[in-house]
């Protein structure tokens, strides 16, 4: 007879939620800059490409950080490493309230140096930025880490789903708070409220995680079936668990499939989430709490994506297909769904809903497709190397986000000046559009069945 649910215990989903906190949180504290950045960009007078630079940074310093993070977090353990990142990108958050003293001393000390000033508002907020990106890069390799710890193949993509719709829930959240906070108290308060927040995160996940192996709270029942479709990790925590080398891994196929999936697909997003503010004020002069609606539902979808795309390929699983084949054939129908982007523009003159409801078919549809392509991880590699993994994708993941920020800053500061800025976001959402099919093209090519890494 088949175990219920209740018979083998349900304490791994306790650990989901909290991985679901810690991305809520994660994406409130990046999102505070992009709601508040139409009105810093006239307080300050930044340009769309001084404001591209600052998310630029952000974007470049998360991925190198990826790179590290993954090692970092594997060699600290789930439960430390995840700490020691929600403190470092909360203090980073918080820190941008301070961005103009922080400033006012970087300027002067680039000068002293011999190199040109830069202008102290800017300086200020990249520096935030990078401390932020520095922290938030631990994110994605723990809570993906602690997923393999604690859930079995064919529940893992549900889970990382589940978990990975705390982005739209912090994506929700901030437009319904920053606005209102900023308006009433000050922009700096904004960031400083909605940094604090990671802090409060820690006592919960201090107390209620520790590796299944030790986890009093979970069942043996529970136990066995984490492990019944999958390796048994090494989880004790005095013992040293062998590295393995970055160019081991860059010499798998495996690897590079992750690798070009990430960097063509993880700037998209975003670019939805830094650039739809100043989209809405550019095309449609929404200022302010204009914009809280039509980003509260626009995010709202993307949750339908990211829990609906988690369970998608266990349709597949269920008719027999191997977790990774199961997981290819759902994320090429997942990859059909942003082509609706095309119609953004073209539809937006009957109203600003037209480009607010498709594109959010098309964040929806990211959604999905990132629940799904970091399972690949861990249905193809090790456990002890599924950190790694995640970080050198996530690196290629934030270079892919910087030249698709960049190039939107390029685009809209060019056609601006021709006096038709929506040219730029056009050429955007072509882009947005067409790179997931090109994304799971080469992912095909380069592993086009299930072929599990069993020689690390």
């Amino acid at each position: 007879m088949k175990e219920t649910n209740q018979s083998i215990g349900k304490y791994r989903w306790t650990i989901c939620a909290l991985l679901f906190f810690a991305t809520t949180v994660n994406y409130l504290d990046r999102q505070v800059l992009s709601l508040l950045a139409p009105s810093l960009s006239k307080e300050f007078n930044w340009s769309n490409s001084d404001y591209a630079n600052i998310t630029a940074v952000f974007q470049f310093i998360y991925a190198i950080s990826m790179l590290f993070a993954g090692r970092i977090i594997d060699k600290l353990g789930t439960k430390k490493g995840y700490i020691l990142a929600i403190t470092v990108w909360s203090l980073g958050a918080i820190m941008h309230a301070y961005s103009l003293p922080v400033g006012s001393a970087f300027s002067t000390f680039m000068v002293w140096i011999g190199v040109g000033a830069v202008p102290i508002s800017i300086a200020g907020f990249m520096l935030s930025r990078a401390v932020l990106g520095f922290g938030e890069s631990g994110n994605f390799p723990a809570a993906i880490k602690a997923v393999a710890e604690y859930f079995p193949k064919k529940e893992r993509s549900l889970a990382t789903g589940i978990f990975n719709s705390g982005s739209n829930v912090g994506a929700i959240l901030a437009p319904l708070t920053v606005p209102v906070i900023a308006l009433h108290y000050g922009w700096e308060f904004a960031f400083i409220l909605v940094g604090a927040i990671g802090f409060l995160w820690i006592i919960f996940w201090y107390f209620l995680y520790e590796i299944p192996s030790k986890q009093k709270r979970l069942s043996k029942a529970e136990l066995d079936y984490i492990h019944h479709d999958c390796e048994i990790a090494v989880e004790d925590s005095n013992k040293k668990e062998e590295k393995v080398a970055w160019v081991k891994l860059l010499g798998y196929k495996q690897t590079w499939a992750f690798v070009f999936g990430k960097f063509m697909t993880d700037g998209i997003w975003w670019f939805f989430l830094f650039w739809l503010p100043k989209y809405l004020e550019a095309q449609f002069n929404m200022k302010g709490t204009d914009i809280v609606l039509p980003l509260a539902v626009l995010y709202s979808m993307t949750m339908i994506g990211s829990i609906g795309g988690g369970w998608f390929p266990m349709y597949f699983i269920n008719k027999g297909y191997n977790p990774y084949d199961g997981r290819m054939k759902a994320m090429l129908v997942i990859a059909l769904f942003p082509l609706v982007v095309l119609l953004a523009q073209p539809l937006g003159y009957i109203s600003f809903w037209m480009p607010v409801l498709l594109i959010g078919v098309g964040a929806s549809a990211h959604q999905a497709w990132s629940a799904n392509i970091f399972t690949t991880v861990s249905d193809m590699f090790p456990k002890k190397a599924i950190g790694s993994i995640i970080g050198i994708g996530g690196m290629a993941g934030g270079i892919g986000g910087v030249l698709v920020s960049k190039l939107g800053g390029y685009l809209f500061d060019y056609y601006d000046a021709l006096g038709h800025i929506q040219t730029g976001y056009t050429i955007m959402f072509v882009l947005c559009a067409v790179a997931y099919l090109i994304a799971w093209s080469v992912m095909k090519m380069l592993v086009p069945k299930y072929s599990p890494i069993t020689d690390l």
